[in-house]
């Protein structure tokens, strides 16, 4: 869910009206407001990787973009794949690491060998890197989608020529996971074997709930597989949400208006930025 060709995108006239086999599109997309109903600024909901072809765009979100002066993203630099390569390389290695099937149970060893095999990876490749970064290596697996078609790429493409800023960057981003004790790593490897699983069984579940803004199951995928770990879901969601709040509510007050995009998953349930918002005042509504 963290990492994640340009798409020419126009301010308006967007099409609502689905593409065939996809359901009308309606991601979530909120509209901040300060106690005097005056609208300081958007929440957008993304998703890393789409397959090709897939519509997304909605007037609403073409109106909000429009008024918006500047877009806020988790990382600005997406294009820039050889640093942010540079940047996993750099913190993913360690020296005298053990077998990657040495650090899942028993019971997950044979299943590893075999996700392993159907991984774009080589068995050395996995051996070599912490626990963090096999994770990433194989959570590949189980996307849907091709990185490229990333709305949080487009609207990066979208705000050309305005200001954009980012929450972390990809150092800070990759930083989470490293930072994480080895036994969280570990919980992280297991989890992402399991989601592989069941996005086998349900390919375009996820896809489906981001692209109709169905809350209740987006909430419950921050819920379940690995965001089930009460130490994974505080350290990947809970406390990266509080962050971006933090960082976001000074830029409420100044006069220009912001479009935050990041991770749909960021933006629902309890401990979302929207909840937390609210919590300090503004008003957040959903927009159609």
């Amino acid at each position: 869910m963290l990492l994640a060709a340009g798409l020419c995108l126009a301010a308006c006239k967007q099409p609502d009206a689905p593409a065939s086999g996809e359901p009308a599109p309606s991601p979530l997309l909120y509209e901040i407001a300060n106690a005097d109903g005056e609208t300081e600024g958007w929440l957008f909901g993304t998703i890393h990787a789409l397959p090709d072809n897939v519509e997304w765009r909605t007037t609403a979100l073409a109106k909000a973009n429009a008024r918006a002066d500047m877009l806020i993203v988790e990382i600005a630099a997406l294009d820039d794949s050889a640093a942010i390569s540079r940047i996993y390389s750099r913190l993913a290695r360690s020296p005298g690491l053990p077998p990657i099937t040495q650090r899942v149970s028993p019971d997950n060893r044979a299943k590893l060998d075999i996700l392993i095999a159907r991984s774009a990876f080589e068995r050395s490749d996995f051996d070599r890197v912490e626990t963090w970064a096999a994770s990433l290596m194989l959570a590949q697996l189980a996307k849907s989608g091709d990185a490229k078609n990333g709305v949080d790429r487009a609207m990066l493409v979208e705000f050309e020529g305005r200001e954009i800023r980012e929450f972390e960057g990809a150092t800070a981003q990759f930083s989470i996971f490293d930072q994480l004790p080895e036994a969280d790593q570990r919980d992280l490897l297991e989890g992402v074997m399991a989601d592989i699983e069941k996005a086998e069984e349900e390919p375009a579940a996820l896809r489906e709930a981001w692209l109709t803004g169905d809350e209740d199951a987006l909430i419950e995928a921050t819920q379940s597989g690995i965001m089930a770990d009460p130490e994974l879901r505080e350290a990947l969601l809970v406390e990266r949400n509080r962050d971006w709040t933090g960082q976001l509510v000074p830029i409420l007050t100044e006069d220009e208006l912001p479009m935050v995009a990041v991770g749909a998953g960021h933006l629902v349930g309890p401990d979302g930025m929207p909840a937390m918002l609210r919590a300090r005042g503004y008003s957040v509504r959903p927009l159609h």
